[in-house]
This record gives C-alpha cells, structure tokens and sequence, in this order.
C-alpha cells in the first residue's frame, strides 16, 4: 500500500513489488519509498473488503495518476459493482470508443491501484478469465469473493 498523506496511490499484493515499482516509476521516475504505518482509513478498508464487505472502497480517496484515457478507464472500473463483471470490449463500448479494447486492456494493465480500482472485474468477450497482473488465480479468488465465479467443485 503506497499513500501520498491519507490518499491511496498504489495497491499491490507482496510479491508484485516488481511492477508496482515500475508503475511508481512511471509517475515518479525519482521516488522513493518510506516505510510508514498506512493511513488508518485505507488499512481498515482494506480488511474490510477482504473481511466480506465488499463496497469498502466507495468513497476512498484514490489518485491513480494517468493519463486523461488511463483516468476514465479506471473510473469506469469502479463503476462495475462488487459481483459483476464486464468485458474489455463492453467497458470501451461504454467509454463511446467501440474499437479501443485493446487501449481498455493496455490501461487495465497500468491500474496501480489493485483491488481498490477493481481491475479484476474485466474479462474476455467470451466469458474467460484474462489478463491479472496479481495472476489468474487471484483474480478468480477475488471474483468468488464478491459473488462473480461459482466457488470451485
């Protein structure tokens, strides 16, 4: 969990280190990391969502950075309520840019904030599960943890 104050700027899981350090980088090609005690909101929150409430993160103040499109995707993303999914496809679609999945995914991949900005919500146009940087059996946990997958047999 990485804050700017008691704003969420990055969320990854512990053995992501890699990436999230090449996502801060991107924004801040000086940065560097401090070990601190995260902001009590965002931790509570956190454990909220993992805890079974699964609308923890409404209302968190978040600040992905980005690109004006990236923002929008990431926006949209937090639309899809807990449960649901959409496709790659459907979410350009509703951004008014029907032939911009690939731009949707390409921006879905840059999400510095898992979870939080729900990334793990989109899927492929055929019902698959696609493309989670925290790796597809996370995201497959993650969607039978809100209701979106059936729990394995």
């Amino acid at each position: 969990m990485v804050c700017d104050g008691d704003t969420l700027v990055a969320l990854d899981f512990a053995d992501c280190q890699a990436r999230l350090g090449r996502l801060l980088t991107l924004r801040w090609p000086a940065h560097r990391l401090v070990p601190a005690q995260a902001p009590p909101e965002a931790a509570a929150r956190l454990e909220a969502y993992l805890s079974g409430r699964l609308d923890a993160f409404a209302g968190l103040a978040l600040d992905p950075g980005g690109s004006t499109f990236q923002r929008q995707v990431w926006a949209a993303l937090r639309r899809i309520p807990p449960g649901g999914t959409m496709s790659y496809g459907e979410l350009a679609a509703q951004l008014g840019r029907p032939a911009a999945a690939r731009a949707v995914g390409h921006a879905n991949g840059r999400n510095p904030i898992a979870i939080a900005i729900p990334c793990h919500r989109l899927i492929g146009g055929d019902g698959r599960l696609t493309g989670y940087a925290g790796g597809l059996e996370r995201k497959a946990w993650l969607l039978r943890h809100e209701g979106a997958l059936p729990a394995p047999a």
